[in-house]
């Protein structure tokens, strides 16, 4: 997309590219994406039972810079993935289409308003090695909305451009060791000394190559 085009043009390019938003049962039939690209050997049969639908929501903010994208390091005191650089989300309530999970868990995480959120649509389902299938809603956010972390889920708040995070070139490979002793490889973008990996990094890598992945007008 050039770069000189208008908010307007952008915002419908990025739009044409996602998928419309409604229920996705049928997860066969969409372009699914996970922890376990990069490593074939860490599979999804690592996986009991059935998975647990969640959602993220990829805030888009338009600055006089251009796109920037809400991220959140999660809270020292959480469970699983302390301190970790996450999107807003978690896991879906029952009765509950995925961007509504996503606006709700942005609400309830950083006090973002849903009305600030214009909804664009859906990037590809993400599965996680801890048995989660996320779908990410991609929504624009307006001027005029404040932000405020909530201190059990949330640690810090702050916007990272999409330019950088849609640019391949940052897109790392990196590996590490499991508790089991097995090598796990993921993505990696590193902006402003804050490291992006695993599942939030996997997620942003799919929204880039259903953007930039083919030559699309």
């Amino acid at each position: 997309m050039n770069d000189a085009a208008s908010s307007g043009d952008l915002r419908a390019w990025i739009s044409r590219h996602l998928d419309p938003l409604e229920e996705r049962e049928a997860i066969k039939s969409h372009a699914q994406t996970s922890d376990f690209d990069l490593g074939p050997a860490y599979g999804p049969n690592e996986v009991d039972g059935p998975l647990t639908p969640a959602s993220v929501l990829i805030g888009l903010v338009e600055r006089a810079a251009g796109l920037s994208v809400i991220l959140t390091r999660r809270a020292d005191t959480l469970r699983r993935h302390t301190g970790q650089i996450a999107l807003p989300g978690g896991r879906r309530d029952p009765g509950e289409t995925p961007w509504q999970t996503a606006l709700r868990e942005a609400h309830e995480e950083i006090g973002l308003e849903p009305h600030f959120v214009s909804l664009a649509g859906l990037s590809s389902p993400y599965q996680t090695g801890t048995g989660y299938l996320i779908t990410p809603v991609v929504g624009f956010v307006g001027e005029g909305f404040t932000l405020k972390a909530n201190p059990d889920e949330v640690a810090d708040i702050f916007e990272t451009p999409f330019g950088f995070l849609m640019d391949p070139k940052n897109h790392e490979q990196q590996e590490r060791e499991l508790p089991s002793g097995e090598k796990r490889r993921f993505y990696a973008m590193t902006h402003a000394d804050r490291v992006i990996w695993g599942a939030t990094a996997g997620i942003l890598h799919a929204l880039y190559e259903r953007l930039y992945g083919a030559a699309v007008a």
